[in-house]
C-alpha cells in the first residue's frame, strides 16, 4: 500500500475491502477525537520497537535512522499544533504511522513489522496511565502536606468528635485531619500497587498470538522503563491475555473511586464545618461562589462539585467493569471504548487533588512566598461545640471504673447523670459535687478534671490517640514520610 492510499479516505488498512466505510461509520468507530493524548506514548513505543527491530537485523540501521528523524518531525509538528489529524485514519496510532510513511517513505511502512495495533494500543495506554500514576502520586503528597501543615498549627484545638453525626467525644482538630492523611496515604499505596502491575509489556505479541519475527521483547521493556526494582524487564507472558485485558485500567480506576470516596467525605466536613449552624471553617473566596438571588450566600462549590464528581468517577468503574465481562479472547473492539472513561477518572482526579491541596494549605504568594489562602480555623467555635452533646460522659464512666466500679455500673451512672444535666439545661461539669455524688458516693471532687474537655483530650493518650502528645508524635511520623522540614513555628 502506498503512502497515498494510507492517507487516503478509503480503508487504512488492507485492499480487501471493495468500498470505503461509510462516513456514519468512520465517525462512530473512530477514536483519534480522545486518544490524541496518547501520542507520546505511541512515539515513544514506537521508538523503542524500531530500535530493537534494527538491533535484531530485522530493518536496516538506516531505516532506524529514518524513523527517528521522523518521529523527532511528528512531536514537533504535534507540540507546535501543526499535526492535522484525520478522522478517517481512525485513531492516533495510524495517524502517526500515515504522517511518518509521508515523511520517510518504506521506512516508516516497516515500523510496524512484528507488531499489531492490539498490542500497540495495550503499550501505549499502560506507558501514558504509569505516567500520570506517578503525576498523581505527586498531587497525592502535596494534600498530604497541606494537612499536616494545618495540622501543626492546631494541635491543641478542640472540636466534637461525631459518630451518627452526633456529638461523641471531644479530639483535636489536627488528630482529625490526620485521619485523611492516613487515607490519602493508603491510597498512594493502592496507586503504586497498580502502577507496578500497569507497568508490564504487551508489545510484541502481535495480534494474538505472538509473532514470527526473533522479537526481543526484554530490550524493549528496558527501553520503556518497563522493568521491576532490580531492573528486570517485566513482560506480559500471554500473548492472548497481553492484548485483550485492560484490568490494570479497571484497577486504577478502583483506587480512583477510593481516593475520590476520601476527597468526597473531606468535602462533606468542608461544607458542613462552614455552614453557619457550625462555623468551624472558612474556605478563600477564590474557592466559592455567591448567589445569583441571595446576596448573603457564600457557597461551597469546590466541595460540591467534589462530592458529585465522585460519583462520576465511580460510574467510570462500573462502566469498565461491565464493559470487559462478557468478553471472549482475544482482542474485541469493545475495548476502544476503555479510554474515555479512564482518560476521565485521571483528569477529574488529578483536578480535584491539586484543587483541594491548594484550597486547605493555600498557595505561595508571588512577593513574599508566604501561603495565602488556605483553610481559616474558628478554634472558639469548634470548642464551643464540644460543649454540647456531653462530650465527656465517658470520661465520667472511665473516672468510676478507676475508682474500682465495673464498666457496665459506670456506664448507668453515668446515663443518669446525663439525664438530669440534660434536665437542667446544664453540662455534666455544671452538676454539683453533691449532685454528681447522689449518682455514686465514689465520685469526689477530682472528678472535674476528667469532666473538662482538656482533660479528656489529655487523657486519650494511647497510641493513635487524640491526645495532644500522641497527635505531635504522628505529625513527626508523617512529616519524616513526606520528607517535610521541622515546623517553622512551635504548635499550637
Amino acid at each position: 500500500m502506498t503512502a497515498s492510499q494510507l492517507d487516503s479516505k478509503t480503508q487504512a488498512w488492507s485492499a480487501l475491502f471493495s468500498e470505503p466505510v461509510s462516513a456514519l461509520v468512520q465517525r462512530y468507530t473512530a477514536s483519534v477525537g480522545f486518544d490524541q493524548r496518547l501520542w507520546r506514548a505511541d512515539i515513544r513505543a514506537s521508538l523503542a520497537h524500531a530500535e530493537m527491530l534494527a538491533a535484531q537485523g530485522i530493518i536496516s540501521a538506516a531505516d532506524w535512522a529514518a524513523i527517528e528523524r521522523g518521529m523527532a518531525g511528528i512531536a514537533a509538528e504535534i507540540e507546535a499544533g501543526r499535526f492535522e489529524w484525520k478522522l478517517e485514519l481512525e485513531d492516533v496510532h495510524l495517524n502517526i504511522e500515515a504522517r511518518l510513511t509521508q515523511l520517510v517513505g518504506d521506512a516508516g511502512k516497516r515500523l510496524h513489522t512484528g507488531r499489531s495495533r492490539n498490542d500497540q494500543v495495550a503499550t501505549d495506554v499502560r506507558l501514558w496511565l504509569r505516567d500520570e500514576i506517578d503525576g498523581l502520586q505527586a498531587l497525592l503528597q502535596q494534600l498530604q502536606r497541606a494537612l499536616v501543615e494545618v495540622a501543626e498549627q492546631h494541635v491543641d484545638v478542640i472540636m466534637p468528635g461525631f459518630t451518627h453525626l452526633q456529638v461523641a467525644q471531644p479530639v483535636s482538630f489536627a488528630h482529625h485531619l490526620l485521619a485523611y492523611v492516613e487515607m490519602f496515604a493508603r491510597d498512594a499505596e493502592r496507586l503504586a500497587d497498580v502502577r507496578r502491575r500497569t507497568n508490564r509489556l504487551p508489545l510484541g505479541s502481535a495480534a494474538l498470538a505472538g509473532t514470527r519475527y526473533p522479537l526481543d521483547r526484554e530490550r524493549v521493556a528496558r527501553t520503556l522503563g518497563m522493568v521491576d526494582e532490580h531492573g528486570q524487564p517485566q513482560l506480559c507472558l500471554n500473548s492472548l491475555d497481553a492484548v485483550s485485558d485492560r484490568d490494570f485500567a479497571l484497577e486504577f480506576c478502583a483506587a480512583a473511586s477510593l481516593c475520590m470516596v476520601h476527597l468526597s467525605r473531606l468535602s462533606e466536613e468542608l461544607i458542613i464545618w462552614m455552614s453557619q449552624n457550625f462555623g468551624f471553617v472558612a474556605l478563600a473566596d477564590r474557592y466559592t461562589t455567591g448567589s445569583s438571588i441571595m446576596p448573603q450566600k457564600k457557597n461551597p462549590d469546590v466541595p460540591e462539585l467534589a462530592r458529585g464528581k465522585t460519583g462520576r468517577v465511580i460510574g467510570h468503574l462500573m462502566g469498565l467493569l461491565v464493559l470487559m465481562k462478557a468478553q471472549p479472547l482475544a482482542y474485541n473492539k469493545d475495548n476502544q471504548e476503555d479510554k474515555e472513561p479512564l482518560f476521565d477518572t485521571v483528569d477529574t482526579l488529578r483536578d480535584t487533588l491539586r484543587i483541594f491541596a491548594e484550597m486547605i494549605g493555600g498557595t505561595p504568594d508571588a512577593a513574599t512566598g508566604l501561603k495565602q489562602g488556605g483553610l481559616r480555623v474558628n478554634a472558639a467555635a469548634m470548642e464551643q461545640a464540644a460543649q454540647k452533646g456531653y462530650a465527656t460522659a465517658t470520661d465520667l464512666a472511665d473516672y468510676l471504673v478507676q475508682k474500682g466500679l465495673p464498666f457496665r455500673d459506670a456506664h448507668e451512672c453515668v446515663a443518669h447523670a446525663v439525664k438530669a444535666a440534660s434536665s437542667h439545661a446544664c453540662g455534666l461539669a455544671e452538676l454539683p459535687l453533691a449532685v454528681l455524688q447522689g449518682f455514686h458516693p465514689l465520685i469526689e471532687a477530682d472528678v472535674y478534671d476528667c469532666l473538662s474537655l482538656r482533660g479528656s483530650l489529655e487523657a486519650r493518650s494511647t497510641v493513635g490517640g487524640t491526645a495532644p502528645a500522641q497527635v505531635r508524635l504522628q505529625l513527626a511520623c508523617q512529616r519524616a514520610r513526606l520528607g517535610l522540614d521541622a515546623p517553622a513555628t512551635t504548635p499550637t
